[in-house]
Parts: C-alpha cells; sequence; structure tokens
C-alpha cells in the first residue's frame, strides 16, 4: 500500500451535519477533483489536500461554511492488515489490543474498534501493527495553531461545542475483520467513554459551529513503516512523534534546591508519632486540608521509608534537627515493629486497628522491593558518616534471603504472596521491581548469590516482557499495562549495566534501551488544551513531560523516580540525542504544580505536591479534567521529585 494510494483510495470520509434540537444527518463522501463531496447539497465545501512529507504525506482538510453549520468530519485510512495478526498503538493508552486490562476499561474485551479524544494520548497519534507482515501504518495530527477546549453542557450523545476547541479524535476501526485508522474533528469517543476508573459510559460526538463564510485548516501525518517486531514499531513511532512534535524544554518556575525547600514542608507537617509505627501520612489525604490519617502504606503510595531517609538526609544537610529526628524515629520503629516473623515487611494498615497480625497479610514483591531500597540507602548513608546498624543489616539479609526462596526456577517473583510464601497472584509482571533491589543488595553486602537472582530474574524479563513488550502489572491498584512496569523494566537493566562488564554489560544496556522507549511512550510529548475555568489551565500548566498512569487510570502525575537519570545515562551509551532532550523536558516541567505559599495550585497546604492531575475528560472520583481528585497521595509524589533532583544518589551506591 503506497502512500499515494492510502491518499487517493484508501481514504473514506464522512461529515455529519447537526441541527440543534434534531438528530444529526451523517452524509458519506467521496473525492472528486480535489473536493469532498456528497450526493446531498451540503451548506460547506471540503478540499482536499494529500502532499508527500518526509517520511509520508500530509493530508490537509479545508472546510468553509456557506451558511452557519455544525460539523463533525470523519476519516478513516484502510489497510489490508488482518486484524486478528495486527497490534494496536496509541501512545500513553493502548498498547497490543489491551488485553491486560479489564472489559470494564478500553480494549478488544468489549470491542475492536475504538476512538479517543487526543487530549488521553501522549501523542495526539494512532498506529497499527502488522505481525506477520512487519508493516506498520500511524497516523498523527497535525497540532497547528493555538490549541483550546471547550466546556461541555453534555456528557454523551451529540453535544455542540458551548466554545472554540481544537481537540479531534484518533482511533481504530476492525468492523470488516481488516484493520483500519480513524481520525476526525472535532472528537468522537466510541463505543463507549472511559469516564473514571473502570467505568465505560454512553458515547458522544461532538459539532464545532462555523459561521457563515468561516473556514478551517485540519491537517494529519500518514506515514508507512516495516519494523521487525512491535516493539521496534512502538520505538520508531515515538522517534518519528518526538521529532514532529518537537517538545521544548520549560524554564522551571524553582531551583532543585528550591523544590526540595518547599517539599521539606510535607515532612513537618505529615509526621504522624502517636502510633507504635511512626510515619510521614501519605496516601487517602484530602486536598484542601492535608491533614494526617491512619492510612499507612509502606511502598508505592506512601514510601514511608524514603521519604523517611529523604527528612533524615535534608535535615542533616540543612541543620534541621526536627527532621532528622523524626526520620530516626520512624527506622527506630518500623526495625521494632515493622516486621512479621518471616521477616517481612508489614505493609499496608490502617493503624487505628492496630498493626495487623501476619497472617492476615498479603505482601507485594513491589513493596518490599520499594523499602528495602530505602534502607539500604539509608544504611549505605549512615554507613559514610561512621555510623552502623548492625540489627537493621541483619533484618535485609534476612529479608534478601526470603525473597531469593520465593523465585521460580524461570527467574520470575509472584506479584503478591502470604508471609508463609504461598501466591496470592503469581503473575510476574512486577519481577523488576525485584531486580534492583537485589543488585542494590549485592553491592551492599558483597552477596554474589544476590547478584545471581538479579540476573536471573532479568532473563525472565527478556525473554517474557521486553521481547514481547509487554509492559504490566507493575501498579499496586491496576493489573493492567502501565507506565510503571516499562519504568520497573529500565531500572532493572540499568542496575545489573552498572554492575557489569563487557558483552554482559552491553547486552544490559541494550536492554534497557528498548524498554526504555516504552516507558517514555508515556510521557506527553505535546501541551494538550485546557478550558478557561479549568484550573490547570488558569495556572498556565502544561502537559509536556508529564506521563499518563496506565490504561485502567487515564491521568498524568510526576512518577519518575530515577528514569529521568538512566534516560540521560542511556543517551551517553547509545549516543540517543532524543533521550537527553526528552530528559530535560522531564526535569523542567515537573515541578509546575508543587504548591508554595503564595502559589498553592489548588492544594491546602505548601510542598503536598499533587497527585491525580486530571488532564482529559476522566476522573478518579470527583473533580474532573483540569482539576485533581478530592483525596490524593503525596507520599510518593514527594518521594519521586525528590529522586528526581537527587541526580547521583542511584549512581553513587552502585559505583562503589
Amino acid at each position: 500500500m503506497s502512500l499515494q494510494r492510502a491518499a487517493a483510495a484508501d481514504l473514506t470520509y464522512q461529515v455529519a451535519l447537526k441541527n440543534p434540537g434534531n438528530p444529526a444527518v451523517t452524509y458519506p463522501l467521496k473525492s472528486k477533483g480535489g473536493q469532498l463531496v456528497a450526493d446531498a447539497a451540503l451548506p460547506l465545501s471540503i478540499t482536499e489536500k494529500c502532499v508527500p512529507v518526509e517520511g509520508g504525506s500530509q493530508l490537509t482538510l479545508t472546510i468553509a461554511a456557506q451558511e452557519k453549520v455544525y460539523f463533525n468530519i470523519g476519516a478513516m485510512a484502510a489497510t489490508d492488515f488482518k486484524t486478528d495478526q495486527c497490534e494496536f498503538y496509541l501512545p500513553g493508552f493502548w498498547y497490543h489490543k489491551n488485553l491486560r486490562s479489564p472489559r470494564e476499561a478500553p480494549s478488544f474485551h468489549t470491542s475492536n474498534s475504538w476512538n479517543f479524544r487526543e487530549d488521553r494520548l501522549s501523542a495526539p497519534l494512532t498506529g497499527v501493527y502488522d505481525t506477520q507482515t512487519g508493516k506498520g501504518l500511524s497516523v498523527m495530527r497535525k497540532l497547528d495553531g493555538p490549541q483550546n477546549d471547550a466546556l461541555l453542557t453534555h456528557q454523551e450523545g451529540e453535544v455542540i461545542l458551548g466554545g472554540k476547541c481544537s481537540l479531534g479524535y484518533l482511533g481504530f476501526d476492525n468492523a470488516d475483520g481488516r484493520a483500519s485508522l480513524t481520525f476526525g474533528y472535532p472528537f468522537v469517543e466510541s463505543p463507549k467513554r472511559y469516564i473514571r476508573k473502570l467505568t465505560l459510559v454512553n458515547p458522544i460526538t461532538a459539532f464545532a459551529k462555523l459561521e457563515k463564510g468561516e473556514r478551517i485548516t485540519l491537517s494529519w501525518f500518514i506515514r508507512e513503516t516495516n519494523e521487525a517486531d512491535f516493539g521496534q514499531f512502538v520505538a520508531d513511532t515515538w522517534t518519528y512523534c518526538f521529532d514532529s512534535l518537537k517538545p521544548e524544554p520549560m524554564t522551571p518556575l524553582y531551583s532543585p534546591d528550591e523544590v526540595k525547600a518547599q517539599l521539606a514542608n510535607y515532612f513537618r507537617q505529615a509526621y504522624v508519632d502517636k502510633y507504635p509505627l511512626k510515619y510521614h501520612s501519605g496516601i487517602s489525604i484530602r486536598c484542601d486540608d492535608c491533614l494526617p490519617v491512619d492510612h499507612v502504606q509502606l511502598g508505592f503510595c506512601g514510601r514511608v521509608l524514603l521519604n523517611a531517609f529523604n527528612a533524615l538526609e535534608y535535615g542533616e544537610a540543612t541543620g534541621e534537627r526536627r527532621l532528622v529526628e523524626m526520620g530516626q524515629a520512624i527506622f527506630d520503629s518500623w526495625l521494632q515493629h515493622g516486621f512479621t516473623a518471616r521477616g517481612f515487611f508489614k505493609e499496608d494498615m490502617h493503624i487505628t486497628g492496630g498493626i495487623p497480625a501476619d497472617a492476615d497479610i498479603v505482601h507485594s514483591i513491589r513493596e518490599q522491593s520499594e523499602a528495602v531500597y530505602a534502607v539500604l540507602h539509608y544504611l549505605d548513608y549512615e554507613r559514610r558518616h561512621g555510623r552502623q546498624h548492625k540489627e537493621w543489616e541483619q533484618k535485609m539479609r534476612t529479608l534478601l534471603t526470603e525473597m531469593v526462596a520465593l523465585q521460580e526456577a524461570d527467574g520470575h517473583f509472584p506479584r503478591k504472596y502470604r508471609d508463609d510464601g504461598s501466591q496470592v497472584d503469581p503473575s510476574g509482571g512486577s519481577t523488576p521491581s525485584a531486580t534492583s533491589t537485589l543488585v542494590m543488595g549485592y553491592k551492599f553486602f558483597k552477596d554474589k548469590s544476590l547478584l545471581k537472582a538479579a540476573k536471573l530474574s532479568v532473563e525472565y524479563l527478556e525473554k517474557n516482557i521486553i521481547s514481547k513488550s509487554d509492559y504490566f502489572s507493575s501498579t499496586l491498584d491496576a493489573n493492567c499495562e502501565d507506565k510503571e512496569a516499562a519504568i520497573s523494566a529500565v531500572t532493572a537493566t540499568y542496575y545489573l549495566a552498572m554492575v557489569s562488564k563487557g558483552k554482559v554489560r552491553q547486552h544490559y544496556v541494550d536492554l534497557c534501551k528498548q524498554a526504555a522507549y516504552f516507558a517514555l511512550s508515556w510521557y506527553y510529548l505535546w501541551d494538550v488544551p485546557f478550558a478557561q475555568g479549568q484550573m490547570l489551565g488558569d495556572l498556565g500548566f502544561k502537559s509536556r513531560g508529564w506521563s499518563n498512569v496506565s490504561v485502567e487510570n487515564n491521568h498524568i502525575d510526576v512518577f519518575v523516580f530515577e528514569l529521568h537519570h538512566i534516560v540521560k545515562w542511556l543517551a551517553q551509551e547509545m549516543g540517543e540525542k532524543r533521550f537527553s532532550a526528552m530528559a530535560d523536558v522531564i526535569h523542567t516541567s515537573l515541578c509546575q504544580l508543587l504548591p508554595t505559599p503564595q502559589r498553592l495550585c489548588g492544594i491546602g497546604v505548601p510542598g503536598f505536591n499533587p497527585e491525580v492531575v486530571q488532564h482529559t475528560h476522566w476522573d478518579y472520583g470527583k473533580n474532573g479534567k483540569g482539576f485533581y481528585n478530592d483525596i490524593f497521595a503525596p507520599g510518593w509524589t514527594i518521594a519521586s521529585l525528590w529522586e528526581l533532583y537527587s541526580p547521583r544518589r542511584t549512581a553513587d551506591f552502585l559505583k562503589k
């Protein structure tokens, strides 16, 4: 299928016109002398132009109104690819067929044909890859002029936009067993809209108004490729998107030191010391007051021990003794009360009900790994300052030994398990979470058995995740395709590369690069528009450098931790300047919503960095696009930004 054929024979169009108060009427269109015409006379004219450009062709439609009209125009680029042998890619939202996701989220479980608003996507592109022939096709919206959005009067059905809106739609159609890519303007979401976690509702079709004599020009890039596998298709497409969209670093609002100075207020205000286990309250708190609650999650959402270390380290660096004391008190309390008899951490509890009994606990390999990571950084820091903690070291030796005992023969670790070792979720998707921790244990304790286990885990990772481009099941509250799985794979292979030499090292570097394209594909390469009155837009927020979370959770956040530093390192190792440039975008963008006394950004207390940033028509239960959910988990956001602005921490640990 040539690009010229795609422009002429393989593109089909339709336009829907709406009279307010009446159902819309849809007219199929056909190309005739550079015009798109219907069998009936229309109150608008549509000019079609398709010209070759570097890497593909550019399709431009110009719509001019002869009288006031409300319209929605759609196009379809057909292929000869059989649907059952295709993989689909909409950056930051759709990978393969989204079959890791439940049917309550967008996936092939529910339908094989979908359309989505462009602001759901980290790049405004839809793509399909034929696994049998290696051929791929993509359509990307050309972002011309100012980007804007309009508040909606209704959330389903046929909706006339109440103002200027630049957002179109992208998707795919497989009704006849062959894959087609769909695109148009303004947005359509079908066959269902995804409005909040695991909630699909009725579709929507938006209509834009053109006054008599008014015109609008719309453009898309159509591109064909030929790649060895789906992973290469995603990598090549990400590169193409980056080169086309050219995201620029921002002028950061604050320096790294200024960011940490504000974040440190979280340590002061969130500290809870009235229970046997002490902690910074970091999950399930309200945005409006940020008052501490009794919900304690050791790992991802709270990152209790990592924040304790951050507070201690920062307190010593700045001479704020109170931060040092609270950080040390948290470590002391978890040493005394935070372990099961077998030696695993107790992870998640509402502590007013007491510390849970061992038999009642379900462990997560990710949370256990994150806790060990924090403790080893703490112990290394203490050792460098002439202080040793023999009891903590023994606890870590025991836990790492028990962790290795969980490893299966093929190298994977169960995602969730009980204290007796019985598996609750045997899925291996979270395996790379353990890899980096095992490498740290090897470096700290000089125990080669831990390095052996780490290498075995990456054998599993290479065979089952990276080679299949199947990054899933790493986040705690969603078992689907997700960004954190890709980041974990990047991190795991980086850690092994840092402690390896020669060809073995290069192999890990190559794996790291493969995973990095998938991790970066979740990060926005463009700035989605907001309507006036949506707080994020009124604050001047730019989405580039932020990332979608997962298929289940279609919001953006500051989850980056070590990824920025690893991508910078990869850029040097592989000579990939785009990685370095994207890292700069991330580094300069993620402090935009930092709450300060003069600029609270919708958060009740300075330093409590927001979490659920709702950038599209999706919400976590409250408030919708342009705002946050009313409940958030700043424990991990503080930990993530702290790592972003601590670039040497891990590299220095691994180089010892």
